[in-house]
């Protein structure tokens, strides 16, 4: 999995691309997220249309960064996950705590 972020104002976007899964992307999940809060950023918007796969460990990965970012007062919101994953959001019913957008303008400016 690869991570990229980009800023726009105070809104953070990260590109994720490829698999969230065990040992690996669940990891890099963390660490990009984390180093978003650390630094100080609030408003954190996980772009999931690169994402081909997520398996139970980069859900409880995605959960555990918005308990994170929601303990340091910040959101964490998810823009475009595409059929597998948007499936396996709708499966968990973690479209119910998480904002999902479509549209990164929307997104934007939600916050």
């Amino acid at each position: 999995m690869k991570a990229n972020a980009r800023h726009h104002g105070k809104v953070t976007v990260v590109d994720l691309s490829g698999k969230i899964t065990i040992g690996e992307g669940d990891i890099k999940l963390k660490q990009a997220v984390g180093a978003l809060l650390d630094e100080g950023r609030k408003n954190v918007v996980l772009n999931l249309g690169g994402v081909s796969y997520m398996d139970s460990a980069g859900i409880g990965e995605l959960v555990a960064c918005y308990k994170r970012a929601t303990e340091k007062g910040a959101s964490l919101k998810l823009l475009n996950p595409n059929g597998k994953v948007q499936d396996l959001l709708i499966l968990t019913k973690l479209q119910e705590i998480f904002d999902i957008f479509r549209d990164e303008r929307e997104a934007l400016a939600s916050f």
